[in-house]
């Protein structure tokens, strides 16, 4: 798993009540990308995170016209 500043980690619920939750990257603390990244989740929660298999990276996409 790779990432840089400013992607979205993208954790999915395990269970069927639950959302998915997404947090904004802060910081890269492994090399070339890896973990551990510290996150900002939306409700403002930040902490340093070892994303698992239920884990993905968004790289945000560049709006139209940018």
């Amino acid at each position: 798993m790779k990432a840089a500043v400013g992607d979205q980690l993208h954790v999915h619920s395990r269970h069927v009540d639950e959302a998915d939750q997404l947090a904004e990257i802060l910081e890269v603390r492994g090399p070339d990308g890896a973990p551990p990244y510290k996150v900002r989740f939306k409700d403002g929660h930040e902490g340093l995170v070892f994303p698992g298999s239920d884990c993905v990276i968004e790289t945000p996409r560049p709006r139209e016209g940018d």
